[in-house]
């Protein structure tokens, strides 16, 4: 019985100490809330708002955070505190509760907090911006009729902006034109969206109803030189000229990064020279920062330059009517990294080409002082019809053939180097009379290097590599298979280039080289010489992607279905 009373007196004296150190420790180290969500402000907002919610052991580095709202849409998150995130509402939102990660563990908001995604409210835009103006995420914009930016204003699109482009018979106040955004001379257009926001021009049709020329373009208006003297008018009843006494080679027209431009490009009068492009560049100079853009279903080209010095990386044309890169009146900028996928069904009367090169008609000659065309491309890509041989009749969905996968002609200097270039009827033409084309290729001005010519009708025939005019065919045939230039002309069969078996898909492309492409091999590029400038990447392998999948995140390959809306 002693034993007893003893075994009990020791174990009520553990279970006084295990109460005691309990206590100890909980006085110590306060208990930590768990992660949570307990509201969110507001409930309901457009794409390309910001909420904030509120909760409990956030991770205060923003993207440490990973708020996921339903649709799978992966959000960006802002600012951060222990309580509290604001975030942007991702395009691809959906109605529902949103979920976060942090710290390894992850919630989801109560069904009493749950997330409604809001259509934007419509304004239309004036027809003369005068003074700054920022262009609001939470506001979806109407362009009807020319809207001018001039007096030296500064346009600000936030990331995730939409502006809609309605066509001249959609607004009686238009006076017959279609909606085109037109940065004067001067003036300034800071347009930069994010790979997660896009800044976003497109149809004012609803999905599934937009076409070609829905609207006019985006047009950009500096002061570097151009061969084009004083008197010569812009295209489309755009108001001013060109001024060749202009000579600001660093002229600045703003900034356009990460930006989509659908369904633009319009012939506005019944008058030759009339149309307006997908980006129409007039004198832009070199201080402009122009990438990651995408146009997309363009009525007519998707860029052109007019004379100037702008440079561009990161472009993609997808679905042009007419030509894809198009080079005019003394441009002399550079261009790394651009893609054009076709659909071989649409082409226009003119005959589309993936490069158009002109200095100007006839090309020569060209006053004392005055720039020549002379821009440098590098790293292109642009695929028409695939498989089989393409085709130089006219298309069923557009009004006119293919031609050339570039047309360089009327003493143009372009370079073009380390591209890759599929499925038109004619890989080259060269065209151009003895003080011209044909001078610009025997000096080297004119440079074609490391390029392959694939998925033509007859290697080495005629249709391939055609000299026009003052040019032989012969001639054009030897200058580019000098075998110093690397360049590769392949037949109707293109697997040999081992390209991604999504390189084709119109609404789904994968650009993405096999791994053991002979396209992404060190040796067949070129490096050195014009490439040496500092504007360039490194990038010794041949068309525009080699592992990096660069058009991810940001672009739209089927506009035609995109709710823009919301």
């Amino acid at each position: 019985m002693q034993f007893i009373k003893r075994y009990q007196s020791l174990l009520l004296l553990a279970v006084g100490l295990t109460v005691t150190i309990s206590a100890c420790k909980n006085d110590d180290e306060p208990t930590i809330d768990p992660l949570s969500i307990t509201s969110i402000n507001p409930t309901q907002a457009p794409v390309g708002a910001s909420i904030v919610i509120t909760g409990t052991s956030f991770n205060t580095t923003p993207a440490s955070n990973t708020v996921v709202f339903s649709g799978n849409a992966a959000a960006q998150v802002t600012a951060a505190t222990t309580t509290s995130l604001t975030v942007v509402v991702p395009a691809t939102a959906q109605n529902g509760p949103i979920s976060i990660t942090s710290g390894g563990a992850t919630v989801q908001s109560p069904s009493t907090a749950s997330f409604t995604v809001a259509n934007r409210p419509v304004e239309t835009l004036p027809s003369s911006i005068t003074a700054n103006r920022v262009l609001s995420a939470n506001t979806i914009y109407a362009l009807k009729g020319y809207v001018y930016v001039t007096n030296n204003a500064v346009l600000t699109i936030e990331a995730g902006t939409i502006i809609r482009g309605y066509g001249a018979s959609q607004d009686p106040e238009a006076q017959n034109h279609s909606g085109t955004l037109i940065i004067e001379r001067g003036s300034r257009i800071e347009a930069k969206g994010t790979a997660a926001q896009p800044i976003i021009f497109t149809s004012s049709q609803p999905a599934g109803s937009r076409k070609y020329g829905d609207w006019g373009g985006v047009v950009l208006i500096g002061r570097a030189p151009s061969n084009q003297g004083t008197s010569r008018a812009f295209e489309g009843g755009i108001r001013g000229t060109f001024d060749a006494t202009l000579n600001v080679s660093n002229d600045n027209s703003g900034t356009m990064q990460y930006v989509r431009i659908e369904f633009p490009g319009v012939a506005l009068s019944s008058t030759p020279n009339s149309e307006i492009n997908g980006l129409t560049l007039y004198q832009v100079g070199s201080g402009t920062t122009l990438d990651h853009i995408q146009v997309s279903y363009s009525g007519d080209d998707a860029f052109e330059w007019f004379g100037g010095t702008a440079n561009a990386k990161y472009l993609v044309a997808l679905r042009t009517f007419d030509d894809d890169f198009d080079t005019d009146y003394g441009y002399s900028g550079k261009v790394q990294f651009g893609v054009a996928l076709r659909d071989p069904n649409v082409a226009d009367q003119s005959g589309s080409e993936a490069f158009e090169s002109d200095n100007f008609d006839p090309g020569v000659p060209v006053t004392a002082g005055l720039p020549i065309t002379t821009p440098i491309f590098a790293n292109m890509s642009a695929f028409a019809f695939n498989p089989g041989v393409p085709s130089n009749a006219n298309t069923s969905g557009g009004s006119g053939a293919y031609r050339a996968a570039m047309h360089l002609r009327r003493n143009t200097r372009i370079s073009i180097y380390n591209s890759v270039l599929t499925g038109f009827p004619e890989g080259l033409r060269l065209e151009g009379t003895t003080a011209g084309t044909l001078a610009n290729i025997n000096d080297g001005s004119l440079e074609l290097q490391g390029i392959v010519l694939g998925n033509s009708e007859v290697p080495n025939s005629t249709t391939v590599v055609r000299g026009i005019g003052d040019v032989t065919t012969a001639a054009a045939q030897a200058y580019f298979t000098l075998a110093s230039r690397k360049n590769q002309i392949i037949g109707t069969d293109i697997t040999s280039l081992l390209l991604n078996a999504q390189n084709f898909t119109l609404t789904a492309p994968n650009f993405l080289p096999q791994a053991s492409s002979p396209l992404l091999v060190a040796g067949n590029a070129v490096t050195g010489g014009k490439l040496a400038d500092s504007f360039f990447t490194a990038a010794p392998y041949r068309g525009a992607f080699n592992t990096e999948n660069w058009v991810a995140g940001w672009t739209n390959f089927d506009p035609q279905n995109a709710n823009y809306d919301k």
